[in-house]
């Protein structure tokens, strides 16, 4: 039982994470009936599962707030600010009953009573006067059922579409009004042939023939209708709606044929009742009773459309994936690493032999490795949007605080991922959010004496730059005051009065331990650990921070960060005796450096497909001793700010590449982000090739010619 209990909070947490993204959404658009109807069902799913798992507080508390939506459900009360505010409470109160005991401490069972009767008391003063009185209405009496259900839901309809005989004269073909419907979801249909005359009396500019149809969709009826919006005078056309999926999922079977012909009008009761009776088939019954083959082959064809509908949407309830722990993910990655090492060092020995059937072995082996290492790495590839929307509550409720206004933007929230990278860059993206609503927006009333639009945009990105993934937080707001960023700076003693330094030097200063420049200190800011905090958590898994800044139009933080932490493909080369991995998804092409070209230039920069590319000797960064070959290799590597080349020795080839931490000794080794083994068992260093980059740009800044700047 506890692994089902665990199961469900499972669940319930991505239930309460998308429901925070629905609210938010919700809030923005307070008419959108799909997402009303999300919520809806969220708590409604919440409501049933916490009873069935012994969570009768959380199933309480969930049927209260199902019972206080019903009003925003049915169209009776509206959305505000207030309902989304009392939702995200609630939604945050769940939350915490999730991880508390069943029963609850005290003070987690008085506060539901009071954020319940803070909900219904908001939903009954949002309701209009003259339905406050229906709404106190005895226990007992039921509401009569909305026809039209909102948006969204998934719902059976039966509609009866009886063209007159004289339809086709206004142009009209009632077979392309049944192709739209059958666009609109799962759909049947039955025609209605007892009006065909004999084939001698047919006039062929005369319609006899009439539809039953069972379509099972999200549309609303209004959507439906519209379908014969041109042929309201020329047909009967009666919609009804006869099952919504997600209210009847659990029961066990449909109405019998009975019912529907009876529900329909064509037997009554006391006929039902007879045929279900007898022993003969009960279709044959009511034909011999004078009902037609069209009402009983309808009635036939609606039981089997709903068995059909419930199928399928109980396959796609129980879809085909899996919960798997990332434990044994990670595990699991690990064995595939270790894998490939294993590999390299057969394919490493396999060049020693001369036996071809060995050779074709390792070759398949070898094959099979790369595509489990893609698969298994696949697998831990999530997009960043899901990371991103966990922002829009964060940056709701700092604005809302700070008397500001501003609204979130995602951009490429499709980027994929490693899932333990996502991982690591929840808190670093936290403080930046924080850091561009409290420090880069402004007041409205200083936006607007600006000529600023009072609503602030702050905006979320991520794109691939070569092996990289770039998140940026980006905001139009003040921008930085280098000014100001330096007299903090002096006064705290980091710089001197008369240094002079760059933008970009002054930037770093912001990511000093302890620095801020926040008047005073509050819940947001002010203790000078946030900017700290980003930089170094990014670099501590191979990633960096940089910094732009307009003055009056607002500043961008980019994180580069790796794709993944643990096996990639790579470029392996050799400089003297030491081999390096270039991540093999950066490099763009590899070119040659003779020694006369080394010679007659003193700076850095070649002329490569008529642009200036700068390079750096990794001999130099590294202190590689002994003689240069005469021929060396430029490896091209695309970066966030444009290619930039690499000098070495010589290329060896592709190298998969199990990335090994390098330990607390060695990561403030400028420009080495990891090491891997070799086949034959050697280390080789895995190139930082963000921070190889910066040196290079930094290098040759002073000497770069006119082209180059």
């Amino acid at each position: 039982m506890d692994n089902f209990k665990e199961a469900f909070r499972d669940e319930a947490y991505e239930l309460l994470n998308r429901l925070e993204s629905t609210l938010l959404e919700l809030e923005a658009n307070p008419k959108d009936t799909d997402q009303i109807m999300s919520v809806f069902r969220t708590m409604h799913t919440i409501k049933g599962s916490a009873g069935m798992f012994g969570f009768d507080h959380i199933g309480g508390f969930a049927h209260t707030l199902e019972t206080a939506l019903e009003d925003v459900k049915s169209g009776a009360v509206s959305f505000s600010s207030e309902l989304a505010g009392l939702t995200l409470a609630a939604r945050d109160h769940i939350r915490e009953l999730l991880e508390a005991p069943e029963p609850p401490p005290d003070d987690l069972a008085s506060y539901s009573a009071i954020l319940s009767e803070k909900f219904l008391a908001a939903v009954s003063a949002a309701r209009p006067a003259d339905t406050q009185q229906a709404a106190r209405k005895p226990s007992g009496t039921e509401a009569p059922a909305r026809v039209s259900p909102a948006g969204g839901a998934l719902v059976t309809y039966r509609i009866h579409f009886m063209p007159k005989p004289d339809i086709y004269l206004n142009g009209t073909n009632p077979v392309l009004l049944l192709q739209e419907l059958s666009e609109l979801g799962m759909y049947s249909a039955v025609p209605y042939l007892d009006q065909i005359p004999p084939l001698s009396e047919i006039d062929p500019e005369r319609c006899y023939i009439g539809w039953f149809v069972f379509l099972t969709t999200t549309s609303p009826v209004e959507q439906v209708r519209d379908v014969f919006m041109f042929v309201e005078d020329s047909a009967e056309i009666e919609i009804q709606v006869i099952e919504s999926l997600e209210d009847a999922v659990e029961e066990q079977g449909y109405k019998r044929i009975g019912q529907i012909l009876s529900e329909r009008g064509v037997i009554d009761a006391m006929m039902a009742e007879r045929a279900a009776r007898a022993q003969r088939r009960i279709g044959e019954i009511f034909v011999d009773e004078g009902v037609s083959e069209a009402d009983v082959q309808s009635a036939l064809t609606e039981q089997e459309h709903v068995k059909k509908s419930r199928e399928r949407f109980q396959s796609e309830l129980s879809s085909s994936s899996i919960r798997v722990s990332s434990d044994k993910l990670d595990h699991l990655v690990d064995l595939v690493g270790e894998l490939v090492t294993l590999q390299a060092r057969l394919s490493s020995t396999v060049k020693n032999t001369d036996e071809p059937e060995v050779v074709s072995i390792s070759e398949n082996l070898e094959r099979l490795v790369d595509e489990l290492r893609d698969r298994t790495m696949s697998v831990r590839m999530v997009p960043v949007g899901s990371t991103f929307s966990r922002f829009r509550r964060l940056v709701r409720d700092l604005s809302s605080d700070m008397g500001k206004r501003v609204d979130l933007v995602t951009e490429g929230g499709e980027t994929e991922l490693d899932k333990t990278v996502i991982e690591r860059l929840n808190d670093p993206l936290v403080h930046l959010v924080r850091n561009a609503v409290d420090h880069g927006i402004e007041v409205p009333s200083v936006r607007d004496s600006a000529g600023k639009p009072k609503m602030a945009t702050v905006t979320l990105g991520a794109r691939h730059v070569g092996a990289t993934v770039v998140i940026s937080v980006k905001d139009d707001g003040a921008g930085i005051n280098t000014q100001r960023v330096r007299e903090k700076a002096i006064e705290r003693g980091l710089i001197t009065g008369d240094e002079v330094l760059s933008d970009e030097a002054i930037y770093d200063l912001l990511f000093h331990p302890g620095f801020s420049t926040a008047q005073a200190v509050t819940e947001v800011s002010g203790r000078g650990v946030g900017m700290d905090v980003v930089k170094r958590q990014v670099e501590a898994f191979g990633g960096s921070v940089r910094v732009q800044s307009i003055p009056g139009q607002g500043s961008e933080f980019s994180l580069v960060i790796p794709l993944t932490l643990a096996i990639i493909d790579g470029l392996l080369v050799r400089l003297g005796e030491n081999h390096y991995v270039f991540p093999l998804s950066a490099v763009s092409e590899c070119i040659e450096l003779h020694v006369s070209a080394r010679q007659q230039r003193r700076d850095s920069f070649i002329s490569n497909r008529g642009e200036v590319l700068p390079y750096i000797h990794l001999r130099d960064v590294f202190n590689v001793e002994g003689d240069r070959p005469e021929f060396e290799q430029i490896v091209v590597v695309q970066l966030a700010d444009g290619p930039v080349g690499m000098v070495v020795d010589a290329v060896l080839g592709d190298h998969q590449t199990v990335i090994k931490d390098l330990g607390r000794m060695f990561r403030a080794i400028e420009g080495v982000s990891g090491a891997t083994i070799l086949g034959d068992g050697s280390v080789a260093l895995v190139l930082d090739l963000a921070r190889l980059g910066r040196i290079a740009i930094r290098e040759n800044a002073d000497h770069a010619p006119a082209q180059a700047r």
